[in-house]
């Protein structure tokens, strides 16, 4: 299986004939690649994955399910949201549910965030999820603040690979988000993510520093394989 950071917090996880890209915002985000293959206008999921509906994780999501026919999952409220602009194809969870898919399946987790579109709407709870794919399972934090609880979703689902932010301000920093993963213990590595897009969120990802495991700080477009 392999995994492709697509900058801030989208990320592109593929095994075989499944694809699943998490929180796709592409258009606007000034780290994205432009790798062919991993644009907006040419990236080919066979599944979407949402976290919340900030538009810095909803992106592309629309277009890319459009083009592609690609099912959406989202958090309910989010996902009938998107239903209501022309998706089709669309899974509805929430936090502490697990959703069986063509690939295996998805469980979403709670994350201590906000959740609306760029026009105010309310989105529901924000969400982290894991994902079952090729034997692996793959634990997006999402947009969140440390919380002790990191503890049992590591004990429960016992993830491979933990992708947690570290960008402060809107998300943990590198030190709370070292605690998250030696919380965790992911078995493979960490991954950190929503941090260096813009000014804001700049900070020196050297201070991510878990000791649970082995950091893969992967910059955009690149992958790592399991």
């Amino acid at each position: 299986m392999k995994i492709t950071f697509l900058g801030h917090s989208a990320f592109y996880l593929t095994d075989g004939d499944h694809r699943v890209l998490i929180d796709p915002f592409l258009t606007g985000n000034p780290v994205a690649p432009s790798t062919p293959g991993l644009t907006a206008a040419d990236i080919n999921p066979t599944h979407i994955a949402l976290t919340h509906g900030h538009d810095d994780h909803l992106g592309d999501t629309v277009a890319i399910a459009k083009r592609t026919g690609a099912t959406v999952i989202a958090p309910f409220e989010l996902g009938e949201y998107i239903g209501t602009l022309g998706v089709e194809n669309i899974e509805l969870g929430g936090s502490g549910g697990c959703i069986k898919l063509s690939f295996g399946c998805l469980c979403f987790t709670q994350a201590f965030h906000s959740s609306s579109t760029d026009n105010g709407r309310y989105m529901g709870p924000a969400c982290g999820m894991v994902v079952y794919l090729g034997g692996h399972r793959i634990y997006h934090a999402g947009d969140t603040a440390l919380f002790s609880d990191m503890a049992l979703i590591g004990e429960l689902y016992t993830p491979h690979v933990a992708i947690v932010p570290i960008g402060d301000r809107f998300t943990m920093g590198p030190m709370h988000g070292s605690k998250a993963v030696d919380l965790i213990k992911p078995s493979v590595c960490a991954i950190p993510c929503h941090y260096n897009t813009w000014p804001p969120i700049t900070v020196d990802a050297s201070q991510f520093k878990p000791a649970a495991c082995k950091v893969e700080a992967l910059k955009p477009g690149e992958s790592m394989e399991l």
